[in-house]
């Protein structure tokens, strides 16, 4: 897909914080319509940071995932959806057994719809009700984006026992496991009473 994707000129950004940016790669990057997943700091006041720089929480800086995406082929919201599926948008401390700036959660946006479609989906995951505490993922303009050192990108496939040990470990992976599995019976059991409501 990648290969054929980058010779349309109409593709797009995104960029998202999730958390350790290892965890953030894979759930976008078999989605059919992205190009490229890249891992990386953003949002920060130092220019080219490193890894270590990042670590410290001085820099301002997110870990995050930029992706190009060809919007014919994906929509915007599909990358929504995702993003929203791989975190805790409550915890305003970091994500799972990460904390700090760093690892905090935000959404980048490169224009004025991608703003829009942002707020759009936290409203909508808000009026859910599926979580008892309010949502802190910021939604911020997108500003320049560091890719990671070359060791960290597409760690999953370059390390995969240590990024399965690590995903388990920080709790990620049972939690996603947990949420989404009860927001898609609750979205379930939500179209079976609109059925049986017509």
């Amino acid at each position: 897909m990648a290969n054929n994707c980058f010779e349309k000129s109409n593709l797009k950004l995104a960029a998202f914080a999730g958390g350790c940016f290892w965890c953030m790669v894979p759930p976008f990057k078999e989605l059919e319509g992205v190009c490229e997943v890249i891992a990386g700091y953003t949002g920060g006041h130092v220019e080219n940071p490193t890894y270590e720089q990042v670590c410290s929480g001085k820099t301002g800086h997110y870990e995050a995932v930029q992706i190009t995406y060809d919007p014919e082929t994906i929509q915007y919201e599909k990358l929504l959806d995702v993003f929203w599926s791989q975190i805790d948008p409550t915890d305003p401390e970091g994500q799972f057994a990460d904390k700090g700036p760093q690892y905090q959660t935000a959404i980048f946006y490169y224009d004025e719809e991608q703003k829009v479609l942002a707020e759009e989906s936290k409203k909508r995951l808000e009026s859910e009700g599926y979580f008892d505490k309010p949502i802190v993922t910021k939604i911020i303009k997108a500003s320049a984006f560091y890719p990671a050192e070359e060791y960290h990108q597409d760690y999953y496939l370059k390390n995969p026992e240590h990024y399965k040990r690590y995903k388990t470990g920080s709790g990620r992976e049972a939690y996603i496991q947990k949420v989404c599995g009860i927001r898609a019976m609750n979205k379930n059991n939500s179209k079976t009473n609109d059925m049986q409501s017509k």
